[in-house]
């Protein structure tokens, strides 16, 4: 039997946390102006880690009840900060359209004005069907609770 050492561990998840340590020093040296492709790629992001979240609380839920319900709430918040990122993204002017112009409207149907590549309305309408199944109104609306760290 072959242990891993905490080093080891999750890899992917390390490389991917590191990128996104490279990724915001590299912005904040450079001051760029947030676009739409930079907002699509964010959102694919919180998608997958959403659904990572999903996954570990349905997995913790049978045998520690009390941290999978905590990892529920932080998919709930983490579905919150998803939505906030789409609803961003349809704010930002598109490559076809002049900077004065807004598109508030999700076209899930259709990809987004710009790059084929742009496909945050299908991930997010797939992703709002996973959590609509799992939580209520209530519950995706309601605001963040504090708890205490307990050991």
């Amino acid at each position: 039997m072959t242990t891993i050492s905490p080093d080891d561990a999750h890899p992917y998840l390390r490389a991917a946390s590191a990128g996104i340590r490279h990724h915001r020093k590299i912005a904040q040296s450079r001051r760029t102006a947030v676009d739409r492709t930079h907002l699509d790629v964010l959102h694919a992001h919180l998608t997958a880690v959403h659904q990572l979240l999903d996954q570990l609380a349905d997995t913790a839920r049978p045998s520690h009840p009390t941290a999978g319900r905590h990892l529920a709430t932080a998919q709930t918040r983490l579905w919150q900060a998803t939505a906030e990122v789409h609803s961003a993204f349809h704010l930002l002017p598109t490559l076809l359209s002049p900077a004065s112009t807004q598109i508030t409207e999700c076209q899930p149907e259709q990809l987004p004005e710009g790059p084929l590549v742009l496909t945050i309305c299908q991930r997010h309408l797939a992703a709002g069907h996973v959590v609509r199944r799992k939580n209520t109104p209530t519950d995706l609306n309601r605001l963040p609770h504090t708890t205490a760290c307990i050991r």
